[in-house]
């Protein structure tokens, strides 16, 4: 994990949560062979940073079209769901939104 990363996560508002959902993030994407770039982690640890802080703090992101991710494949979005409800409180537009990370993982 890149300093950055690091850096992300020690100084997040939600520290431990967010430790914990990366360790488990990693387990999962290992089970399904996807292994994201330093750049691609770095960016998703800060998104799963944010997701964390929209659940504690009552925050939404503005509703999304599901037709626009009709090509994301049923993996990442099984992957993002299993994130969304492990965060819980988010509506499921954080999904589709965190399903464009995985995706592009899987591609590396």
């Amino acid at each position: 994990m890149t300093g950055e990363a690091l850096q992300i996560i020690s100084t997040s508002k939600y520290q431990k949560e967010l430790e914990e959902l990366t360790d488990w993030l990693k387990e999962e994407l290992m089970k399904v062979s996807i292994t994201p770039t330093d750049l691609q982690w770095t960016i998703l640890i800060n998104h799963l940073n944010e997701m964390i802080k929209r659940s504690k703090e009552q925050e939404t992101i503005p509703e999304v079209d599901p037709e626009m991710f009709s090509e994301v494949s049923s993996e990442a979005l099984k992957l993002a769901d299993g994130v969304v409800r492990k965060i819980n409180n988010l509506s499921q537009d954080e999904m589709y939104v965190l399903s464009i990370h995985f995706e592009t993982a899987k591609q590396n």
